[in-house]
């Protein structure tokens, strides 16, 4: 069985969470700068069977597309080029920052932990996650 891989793409860093391989729990991984996203999932992909990888998708309040989907699109496209064996689905991923950040709260982390912008990105991709699985 492979696991699930989930991106919550940026333009600095990217947050990234993985299924256990029964694909029962969404757990953080961690988070890379996106110039490094291809070199990290390339070896990824090679010590683990991924089945499929689910990137946020970022939408408006209106549904219409996030000034951020152009990058988004590039992305989608050049990984589906460079992964054409692992489907790529695209889930709306608004909210999840926000999510996220409350997320830190709830447990307990401090001012100083809450301001790790990584942290947030690992947390939102396992958000973005466990809603994709939730809704399988």
């Amino acid at each position: 069985m492979g696991r699930i891989l989930a991106l919550d793409y940026g333009m600095k860093r990217t947050g990234i969470a993985v299924t256990d391989e029964m694909k029962i729990i969404a757990s953080g991984l961690t988070t890379v700068d996106t110039k490094e996203l291809f070199s990290f999932l390339m070896d990824y992909f090679a010590k683990e069977n991924v089945e499929e990888v689910v990137l946020g998708d970022p939408k408006q309040m209106d549904n219409t597309a996030s000034e951020s989907a152009v990058l988004i699109n590039e992305f989608a496209e050049k990984f589906q080029k460079t992964f054409p064996k692992i489907p790529l689905k695209r889930v709306d991923e608004r909210f999840t920052s926000k999510m996220a950040f409350q997320t830190m709260i709830d447990s307990g982390l401090g001012k100083k932990q809450r301001r790790n912008k990584a942290l947030i990105d690992e947390i939102s991709a396992t958000i973005i996650l466990q809603d994709y699985l939730h809704n399988l």
